[in-house]
This record gives C-alpha cells, sequence and structure tokens, in this order.
C-alpha cells in the first residue's frame, strides 16, 4: 500500500515516479529524489491541461513552473514545495554533495503535499482524496521495493555504489529523454492530423468538465496540513546543504542546547536551543543559525542569536559566528571581528567559517594589523602609492568594508592594488581576490600583471574556455579575474557562493558599473577596494554611496596635476582645430555647381538630405577632403621620433567602424610609402584584435604606428610610446574623456633619442572637446540605457500615479472609463511583477516586495502610497516573464512607451510634451493610412484618420490614448523603416581655427588654465553662472517683462564679468562683453538671449488669445509657439511671424480668415515690443 494510491487510477505516471520514490528514500535518497522531481513534472503536465494554462515558451520544468499563469494559479505556499523538490532534485542529479535520507523524507513528503492540494482540484474524483491524511513513512517502507535482479542486471558493469548510481541514473534519464522524445513525435504527429487535434481538444474539455462537475458535487473542504513551517525548514536545510553543512557530514545539529541564557519572567536561568548549530571539525559550534518564520524579518532574531553565541563562547572559549534566517534572508553577525550584522546571499561554507574564526585569533592564520604590514616597493614604491595602500590598509584596519582610490590615468592603479593585495594575504587578511574589469583586453592586461608580481598566487582568468563555461571553478587560485557579464553570469550558475572571495576589485568604479552590475557587489560578502581615474569632484553620488563614503572623499586621491608636478606622468598640449564642416556641417545650398551635381547623384537610401550637420558628419556622410587635412595635419605637426623621420605612435579616436576604416584607407592612399600597415584599425569589430593591440603596443614594432580605434583603446591599454592623440569624434563622458587623455601620459625614457625623454604628448582636437571640457558647464549625469521593458514599466507606474492624484482631487471628474485606466494599467503592473521567479539570483533579494506586488489583491483600490510606488520601482529593472516583458515587438513597445509618455503629458498639463507626441503620432498615422492594402490596417482606418487630425488632439483625454495604443500599437511593424546609405563624397573643406590649448594642469574641469574668450564661449559661462544666481533680483525683474534701469545694467555686467571668470584677460573680457551686447542690440537682451522670460509672465500677458471659446486649433497653436520662442529666447521680433513655424501653422497671420483681424494684430506687435524695450533702459 503507498501513501500515493488514491491517484493511481487516475495519474498513474504520476504514480509511477511517486510509489518508486517513497520506495527508493530509504535505499537510496539519491535517486529519490530525482524520482520525486519526475513526478513533480508530470504532475506539472496535469496541472497544465486541468487548468488550461497557456503553454509555456520554456518547456523545461523551471521554465514552466515559474510563469506567471502557473504562479498564479498553484499561490506561493504550493509554489515553495514545487520549488523545493525541482532544486533538491536537480542537486540529485547533477550536484556533487550526497542527499541524506533525511532530506529525501523531506522532499518526498513535500511531494505528498502537493499531491493531496493537486488530486483536490483536478482530478474527476476529489472525494476520494485523503485531505487528513500525513505521509507515513512507515507506510512508505511496505511498498514494494523495485526488482533487485533486474537493477542487478542493469548495474552488471559497474561494482562500486556511486558509478551503480550513476549509471541508474543515466538509464533513467535516457528512459525519460526517449519517452519525452517519443511524446513530442506523438504530439508532433497529432499537430499534423486535424482530427486528433480536435479529438486531444475534446477530451481534455470533457475533463475539464468532469472535474468542474466534480468540484460542484463535493463537500469535502481542504482541512489538509500543508505544514508550511517544515518547507521553511527544509528550505534552510537546503541553502546549508549546499553550502556543505548538513548531519550526514557530521557538522550540523539541530535544536542544540546550550546553557546560560538570561532569565526571563516565567522561565529560569539555564537552558536554551539553537535552532542549527554549525559546528567544526573538533565538533564544537563555529556557527549559530536562528530560523524565524518566513513572515518575520530574520533581525528579529539576531538578539536571541548572540546571546546564543555568548553562551557558546563561555563554555567553549570560541565565539561563533551568527548568522539569522527566514528561508528567504539570511544575515550574518561576526561581532567577535568588529563587525555588526550584514544581509547575505546565502551561508559560508564550513572552510569559510572555520577560517574566519581562525582570522580573529591569535594563532598562525591571525589578521594581522594591516598598517603594520610590509608594503612591497618592487611592485608600488612610489610615494603616492604607498600613501593609497596606507588609507586603505587604515580603513579596513578600522573595521570599514569597502574603500575608493581615485588615480589619475597611467600613476600605476593596478600595480598598486597588486601590492595592496600581496600585503593583505600575507597578513592573512585575503585569501582569495576577484578583479573585475570592463573590457577583456583589462581583463587579460591585468591578469598578466597579477602573474608577474604575484607569482606564488595562482590567477584564473574566468574569461577562457574552461571553468567558468560550465559554472564549475578550480577553488585553488588565488586571484580570479572577470569582466561583470562574465561574473554575473557565473553568480547565475552558482559557481562562487557568497563567502568565496575576501576581497573584491572593480577597476573603473562609476555609476554606470554599479547601476548595471551592483549585484555583484552585493552577493558577494566581502571587503570592498573600487578604483578610478575619474577627478574625485566628478565622480557620482552614487559610487561614493556604494562604498559609504560622503561625496567628494575617496579614501585616498591622486590628481593628474599632482602625477605631472612629481614627474610620474607628462602634460598633455592640446591643439583645438575647427574646420568649417566639422563645426558647421554640409548645406546643399552652400556647394559648389559641381558638388551639387556630387549630391544628387549619390544613393542616400530613403531620402536626399538638404543639409548634414557636423554632428552627422562621418555618421553615414564621409568626406575624403575633412579626413584628409586632420591626416595632414598630424603628420605636419604631430611628434616625430628617430630624428623627425618617423611620426610617433598615435592612437586616432574614430567614430565608428566605416569612419575608422575611411580613416585608414585615406592614409594609406596618402602615404603609401609607409607601407600597409603603418596605420591599422584597430577596433572590436576586427579579426585579432588583441594581436593588433600586441603588435601596436611593441615598442620595437613600427608598425602599427597609427592605431585607429572605436572605443577599444579608449581605457586601459597602456602604451608609454604614445605621444599622439586625434580627437575625431565627440566625446560627452567626462569620465570617458580623461581616460582617453589617460592613453597618453605614461613616462617614456630615450623616446627621442638617448637622454632624450618623453616630456609631453599632443592632442589633436577637431571636434570641440577641450573646448567643451575647459568650460564651467554642467555635466551630463553617467547614465546607463535601461531596458525599453523598464522604461516603460516606470512611466506605467507615474501614469498610475497621476491617475491616483486625479482620482484624489477631482469631484465627480473621474469617470468609469478612468477607473478602467487605471485598472488596466495596474493590471499590467501585476503581472510584470507576478512574472518574476522569485528563485533567479538575482531576484531573490526583492522577494519579499514580489510576494507584496506580485498578489493581485494589492492593486485593486486603495491608492499607490509614495512608499509602495518607490518599492514598485526597484523592481522595475529586474528580470520578469509576464506581462510587457514577453512582447518580442519592440516597435509596438516603442509605441507603447510614447503613449504612455502621452497620457502622462495629459494627466501633468505637460502641454508642449503632449504637442511634440500628437505631431510624431499623426505622422505615424498617415504613414499607416498609405498601407491600406493590409488587411490590419484597413481594419483601423476610422482611427488612423481621426488621429491624423489635429482636431483629434483637441481635448484628448488619456483614455482616447489608451484606446489608440491599443488598436494600433500592433501595426507599427508594417512601417518600413527609412535607410540611410552610407556616403562618400569629396568636398573641399577648410580649417576655420587653430588653437593651443592647455590641457591637464590648467586645462580643462576648472584646472586654472585660459583660452581665448568669444561671444559663443562666454554665453555658455553665463548659462551655468545665471541659473546658478537664479534668485539675483535684478536677473529676476529681467526674466519678468520689467522696466531695467541703468543701474540694473551695470550689475548685469558685473554678472558677466563674474562669470566670465579668469578665463581671458580683463580687458578681453570687455571687449567681449562689448561685442555680445552689440550682437544682441544690448546687453539686457543678451543676458534675456539666455534666461529668456518667465512663463507665468507671458501666460498672463496673451491671456485673451488662449481663450479656447474664441479661438480655434491653429490661432492657439500660434500664440503658444509665440509664448515657447519667448520663454526661452526672451525675444520674438514681428518679422519672425512670418517665417517657419509660424508660416507652418497660420500661412498669413494677417488673413482674417485663417489668421488674426488688424486689431488683434496689433496688440501681439505691442505685446512683442514691449517686452523687448523692457530689457533696454530708458535713456539707454
Amino acid at each position: 500500500m503507498s501513501n500515493f494510491a488514491f491517484i493511481r487510477d487516475e495519474w498513474p505516471e504520476v504514480w509511477d515516479a511517486a510509489m518508486r520514490a517513497e520506495a527508493m528514500y530509504t535505499v537510496d535518497p539519491q535517486v529519490a529524489c530525482w524520482l520525486s522531481r519526475l513526478a513533480g513534472e508530470r504532475l506539472t503536465d496535469r496541472i497544465y491541461d486541468a487548468a488550461g494554462l497557456p503553454p509555456s515558451l520554456d518547456t523545461s520544468f523551471l521554465g514552466r513552473t515559474t510563469t506567471p499563469e502557473f504562479r498564479r494559479e498553484v499561490g506561493r505556499m504550493i509554489g515553495d514545495k514545487i520549488h523545493l523538490i525541482r532544486t533538491v532534485g536537480n542537486s540529485a542529479t547533477h550536484g556533487s554533495k550526497r542527499i541524506s535520507r533525511e532530506q529525501a523524507e523531506g522532499v518526498v513528503t513535500e511531494l505528498f503535499h502537493v499531491v493531496i492540494w493537486a488530486s483536490q482540484r483536478y482530478t474527476t474524483h476529489p472525494e476520494n482524496v485523503p485531505v487528513n491524511a500525513r505521509f507515513d513513512p512507515k507506510l512508505a517502507q511496505r511498498v514494494a521495493p523495485p526488482d533487485r535482479r533486474k537493477i542487478a542486471a542493469e548495474l552488471k558493469r559497474r561494482d562500486d555504489l556511486n558509478v551503480k548510481r550513476a549509471q541508474l541514473l543515466a538509464e533513467a534519464e535516457e528512459k525519460l529523454e526517449k519517452t519525452e522524445a517519443e511524446l513530442a513525435a506523438a504530439r508532433a504527429a497529432a499537430a499534423d492530423a486535424a482530427a486528433a487535434a480536435e479529438l486531444r481538444d475534446a477530451e481534455i474539455a470533457d475533463l475539464r468538465a468532469q472535474i468542474a462537475e466534480a468540484r460542484s458535487r463535493t463537500t469535502v473542504e481542504d482541512t489538509h496540513d500543508y505544514a508550511e513551517a517544515e518547507t521553511r525548514t527544509r528550505l534552510i536545510d537546503h541553502l546549508l546543504s549546499e553550502a556543505g553543512w548538513s548531519r550526514a557530514n557530521n557538522n550540523l545539529a539541530e535544536e542544540f542546547e546550550v546553557h546560560g541564557m538570561p532569565v526571563e519572567v516565567g522561565r529560569t536561568r539555564g537552558t536554551g536551543y539553537v535552532d542549527y548549530a554549525l559546528l567544526g571539525a573538533d565538533g564544537i559550534p563555529v556557527g549559530v543559525v536562528e530560523a524565524k518564520r518566513t513572515t518575520r524579518s530574520p533581525q528579529d532574531g539576531e538578539h536571541q542569536a548572540t546571546l546564543y553565541a555568548d553562551c557558546l563562547e563561555a563554555e567553549t572559549g570560541r565565539r561563533p559566528l551568527i548568522f539569522c534566517t527566514n528561508g528567504i534572508e539570511t544575515w550574518i553577525k561576526d561581532d567577535a571581528a568588529g563587525y555588526p550584522a550584514r544581509q547575505i546571499h546565502g551561508f559560508y561554507t564550513p572552510d569559510e567559517v572555520e577560517l574566519a574564526i581562525k582570522r580573529r585569533g591569535t594563532g598562525i592564520a591571525a589578521r594581522r594589523p594591516l598598517e603594520q604590514g610590509e608594503i612591497d616597493g618592487e611592485i608600488a614604491g612610489r610615494p603616492y602609492q604607498t600613501r593609497a595602500i596606507r588609507a586603505v590598509d587604515q580603513a579596513f584596519d578600522r573595521h570599514r568594508r569597502a574603500a575608493l582610490l581615485v588615480m589619475a590615468t597611467g600613476s600605476g592603479k593596478t600595480r598598486t592594488t597588486i601590492a595592496l593585495v600581496k600585503q593583505m594575504m600575507k597578513a592573512n587578511w585575503v585569501r582569495r581576490v576577484l578583479f573585475l574589469a570592463d573590457r577583456t583586453a583589462l581583463v587579460t592586461q591585468a591578469a598578466k600583471a597579477f602573474a608577474s608580481h604575484l607569482p606564488d598566487a595562482t590567477t584564473v582568468n574566468l574569461l577562457g574556455d574552461g571553468s567558468g563555461r560550465k559554472g564549475k571553478v578550480d577553488p585553488s587560485g588565488r586571484v580570479y579575474l572577470s569582466t561583470y557579464p562574465t561574473m554575473m553570469n557565473l553568480i547565475q550558475a552558482q559557481a562562487f557562493g557568497p563567502g568565496f572571495f575576501d576581497l573584491v576589485v572593480i577597476d573603473e568604479a562609476h555609476r554606470s558599473v554599479y547601476a548595471k552590475y551592483g549585484f555583484i557587489f552585493e552577493y558577494f560578502d566581502s571587503l570592498l577596494l573600487g578604483l578610478t581615474a575619474t577627478p574625485k569632484d566628478q565622480v557620482d553620488h552614487n559610487t561614493y554611496s556604494l562604498f559609504d563614503l560622503p561625496d567628494g572623499e575617496p579614501t585616498d586621491a591622486f590628481t593628474l596635476d599632482e602625477a605631472v608636478e612629481g614627474g610620474y606622468l607628462v602634460a598633455p598640449q592640446g591643439r583645438r582645430v575647427e574646420t568649417l564642416y566639422l563645426r558647421e556641417g554640409i548645406k546643399f545650398g552652400d556647394l559648389s555647381p559641381e558638388e551639387q551635381a556630387e549630391w544628387e547623384l549619390k544613393d542616400w537610401g530613403d531620402e536626399t538630405p538638404d543639409a548634414v550637420t557636423g554632428r552627422e558628419l562621418n555618421k553615414y556622410l564621409f568626406n575624403t577632403d575633412t579626413v584628409d587635412k586632420v591626416l595632414r595635419r598630424l603628420m605636419e605637426e604631430g611628434h616625430r621620433i628617430e630624428d623627425g623621420e618617423v611620426l610617433a605612435k598615435t592612437i586616432i579616436f574614430a567614430k565608428n567602424q566605416r569612419h575608422a576604416e575611411f580613416i585608414a584607407e585615406r592614409f594609406r592612399i596618402g602615404w603609401p610609402e609607409l607601407g600597409p600597415d603603418f596605420a591599422q584599425v584597430i577596433t572590436h569589430a576586427v579579426d585579432y584584435a588583441q594581436d593588433r593591440i600586441d603588435r601596436f603596443s611593441d615598442a620595437q614594432r613600427t608598425a602599427p604606428q597609427i592605431a585607429v580605434s572605436v572605443d577599444m583603446l579608449d581605457t586601459g591599454i597602456d602604451v608609454p610610446q604614445v605621444a599622439n592623440l586625434v580627437f575625431f569624434k565627440e566625446v560627452h563622458s567626462e569620465t570617458k574623456f580623461w581616460q582617453m587623455i589617460g592613453r597618453g601620459t605614461r613616462l617614456c625614457p630615450d623616446l627621442y633619442g638617448p637622454g632624450r625623454d618623453k616630456k609631453d604628448f599632443l592632442v589633436f582636437d577637431f571636434c570641440g572637446n577641450l573646448e567643451y571640457f575647459s568650460q564651467q558647464l554642467p555635466k551630463a549625469k553617467e547614465s546607463t540605457a535601461r531596458s525599453l521593458t523598464q522604461r516603460i514599466t516606470e512611466r506605467r507606474l507615474s501614469l498610475l500615479q497621476a491617475l491616483d492624484e486625479r482620482a484624489a482631487s477631482s469631484s465627480g471628474e473621474f469617470t468609469e472609463d478612468d477607473r478602467t485606466l487605471r485598472r488596466d494599467a495596474a493590471g499590467e503592473l501585476f503581472l510584470f511583477i507576478d512574472g518574476m521567479n522569485p528563485n533567479n539570483v538575482i531576484v531573490r533579494p526583492h522577494r519579499r516586495e514580489i510576494e507584496r506586488y506580485g498578489d493581485a489583491s494589492f492593486w485593486d483600490g486603495a491608492s499607490l502610497t509614495p512608499e509602495d510606488a518607490e518599492m514598485v520601482l526597484g523592481l522595475a529593472g529586474l528580470p520578469s516573464t509576464g506581462g510587457i516583458a514577453v512582447d518580442k515587438d519592440t516597435d509596438a513597445k516603442r509605441f507603447d512607451l510614447v503613449m504612455l509618455t502621452a497620457q502622462l503629458a495629459r494627466e501633468t498639463g505637460d502641454t508642449p510634451a503632449l504637442e511634440r507626441i500628437g505631431e510624431k503620432t499623426r505622422a505615424v498615422a498617415e504613414e499607416l493610412l498609405t498601407l491600406m492594402t493590409i488587411p490590419t490596417v484597413k481594419e483601423q482606418s476610422t482611427v488612423l484618420e481621426a488621429v491624423a487630425s489635429e482636431d483629434w488632439w483637441v481635448d484628448v483625454t488619456s483614455v482616447m490614448l489608451e484606446e489608440v495604443r491599443l488598436k494600433l500599437r500592433g501595426l507599427l511593424r508594417h512601417i518600413q523603416k527609412s535607410v540611410r546609405n552610407p556616403v562618400y563624397v569629396d568636398f573641399e573643406d577648410e580649417i576655420r581655427a587653430t588653437e593651443e590649448v592647455a590641457v591637464g594642469p590648467g586645462g580643462p574641469a576648472g584646472l586654472g588654465g585660459t583660452s581665448t574668450l568669444n561671444v559663443d564661449k562666454l554665453r555658455d559661462r553665463a548659462r551655468t553662472y545665471l541659473e546658478e544666481h537664479a534668485d539675483n533680483i535684478v536677473l529676476q525683474r529681467l526674466q519678468r517683462g520689467n522696466q531695467l534701469t541703468s543701474a540694473d545694467l551695470e550689475a548685469l555686467e558685473d554678472m558677466l564679468e563674474d562669470a566670465a571668470g579668469d578665463s581671458a584677460a580683463g580687458d578681453q573680457i570687455d571687449r567681449v562683453i562689448d561685442e555680445a551686447a552689440e550682437s544682441a542690440g544690448g546687453l539686457g537682451l543678451f543676458i534675456r538671449s539666455i534666461v529668456g522670460l518667465d512663463r507665468a509672465t507671458v501666460n498672463e500677458r496673451f491671456a485673451d488669445f488662449l481663450d479656447t471659446s474664441t479661438r480655434n486649433v491653429d490661432q492657439i497653436r500660434f500664440i503658444e509657439t509665440i509664448i515657447e520662442e519667448l520663454t526661452v529666447n526672451g525675444v520674438v521680433e514681428v518679422a519672425r511671424l512670418f517665417e517657419d513655424p509660424y508660416s507652418d501653422i497660420i500661412a498669413d497671420p494677417m488673413d482674417p480668415e485663417t489668421g488674426f483681424e488688424f486689431g488683434e494684430l496689433t496688440v501681439i506687435r505691442t505685446i512683442l515690443a514691449d517686452f523687448k524695450a523692457a530689457a533696454v533702459p530708458v535713456g539707454a
């Protein structure tokens, strides 16, 4: 008689696997767990059929049991049980750790609970289910075991138990695969035969009808005790087992008795019971684990666990590590080492716990103070390197767990790190180190450096084809190196436990790395060291937060100024070269007749442009003369070696692959005598890129001498012989700019001959980078590209908040349609969160939030609180298989984002944004109206015609926008993408300006340098300064259109002088200010053109023209365009009203039929004149 006998007739295949599992758990726990997993997988098939769940795209057991639909169907409690059955079953099949009899019994018991639950809901006779029964081990033992002669025959070539088990599992898997293959073939055949498919559907429909009828007639309640607490215990057991703690290993004891607990009311002093005691090799506890219910925080058990540790320390003389867990979250506390409690992603292994305890002792393995440790001067002996190491020593000695070093590119960050690692290894602080970088080349370079300077410490490069690919890592290594994506994959594969590394080093730590790969630093419970070349004032707030440091205060900093002044690096000398086309672009109308003819003959793709901007140049339009002039300037003025005979090594930073190839081609044509390899393209797109880098880095080679790079040589490549850098592209990241400058800062003795060392290097800038970074401009924040799914989720959350705000503030204006919109938005957010697999290693830390917001009832009714909104926002970037995340139609998702943005603009009153989106959407609708031969497009012709009209957008509502989103999102894929072909031309360019610009000490980023001041630079400086002084009373008068006085004008002039600062000599500043005032028609108008007019003031003056009851759409748009221009530029000349974009709205404003009455135009002219006159003092 089997515990599972009640399902034998209805689910024979589930019964077969379950019965064999219960029969085997005392004989072979490993096989029993595998059979339980098999039964769970077969039961999942039954649930899918009976519940009518949509098929999962991922047909694996994991894939099918983590879909949103399946998880909603079974609920969290049963989902956790299935998860346990699956994970332990996987460990039994593929893991190296032995499964104990107790573990196997627990898994079979969990299977029993799941089968009881499913049988009541999906069988035709739920009344036969023994709901009040518990799994009976004695009954299981009476189940007839498999025929041992048959097993012996199958395993006759095996003579030891482990090999027998492996053969049994292999044959079982092979049989299963064969069965699944046969089933797949049968299903395929059935799919091809319509009659068979209809029969199958009819059978399932009949089965569901029988189940429904059985549910309606049964009166049996589900009174089964599902033992959730036991499931939680087994989850903790499994986590402990993964780390190597188990009763079978004789290193785990439950309900471990301790003495000396404090007296409480109703209790006598003396006895307590540790949930789990982790035992050392000597049998004495080295760790205590306090387990709490999943509904409670594990930190609730910290004090109790600390008391247990006190008792054990008093009794044994050794203080154990303290762990607190609820099966979902785990915390560790090593108070004896001076560290407070912190969250950890699992448990330490026995070896790691023993080592942690030894390190706080006094023996040979004990930690010694780092500040007293010797630093290897051969590795890093420069004073600033020693200072940096000592700063980290002090931080770690004082129980800080993170440190950040800011060191100028080329100052030896890697060598400093290696010397620190060597010191920490000798002082018993570090056994294993992880070094992370963002590029393969940097990892390779660092691996060579570690292997060279630490030959006794085994170096493991995880980017190879070895262990990393299979998720198995040689534990004998000491220094491991990896890129961030590779390490993320290894963590997902559970190749490393959270306590594996003692120190994690982040090369070039900045916000984009943290935002994208921050989970790595959270996962490993290690000390953390960050390295960056970004100036400390430019390091992002979030980066400082990662290292628990105040903004602007790294652990130690060594700047480029200090490096150059100390003779450790050489200074850059900048040369800003401006060409007409790179600065202003190419306009068809400005070309000669011959060049215009060439322009028109080119195959541009879908549309021939009238102009190409400077930024678009070298993106798809490549001009021969521009490239030739850049190369000629390099060859004529660049640093040369061998007594001027050979150009020194040079890096040209190109815009893209085509640009790089075009540069190399033009060089070979222009200087064929230097050979085909003198200039080579070195990018990620070329074959054998690393070999090309090695050849370029070789000081003995003269080819390649010029490396044309796209991103690949921006960082981490150390070639001391580089003496020329060419910026042939724009750079907007401060971090990247300094990394690129750093390619030339290395010292190089005897570069120009014996005794003639490298003293500086040249920076040729053709794209305004030196000018840009020499301004005190507000720098764009480092950003990380968010996925389209994440942006849609964030925008939908914002819309939901906006709807809630309107519902709370409106009286009778929130309609049923609005409620439907709100409900649908909430539903989409629910589906997205519900699709997150809480067992995914990245998602797991957020399991508590996912359980809260993955509950459909949460999204019904009440408004979202700010706290809930913030928590949901934190989930938007996590992986999911639900809601918008499963939609693979990128065009549809982009349209979703646009429409959600429009809805949000409508709810928040952002009229300009809504108008811009309206124009784009009308264009999309017009494009779709040309595709009426497509049936799905034709079905929506009425909607498309409405959306294409401007009238539809007047008073458009969020509900209307939602209807359009749903009806049109699937049509976007039919619109053919515009094609822009690469075009190569040869138009004569010209050098417009050349300027020497100091870089480094006395150069960009506020280092005190000067450069020629002009009106454009003054405008840029003034914009930042005036924004910082927006509360100045004179500036406010100017922005509000109040009449300026002569005193006001003097105050404004003083502000401009302060804005200019020390960018030029005083008399030059005065001349430029005078020139600016003259160009704008007065100083007040010049400043007004920077700060604009106050929007509220302008709206008030034009209020009569914005009355929708008396004005048509064109008139309102015309006036709103005036308001927009006044707000931005401060002045609108009357003549502008007859030009684009005004003429696009109303062709003739003086036509009373389509424009304005004469008297109305007079009022408009007066308002414009008044605003202009107010910026010019009377009598000026």
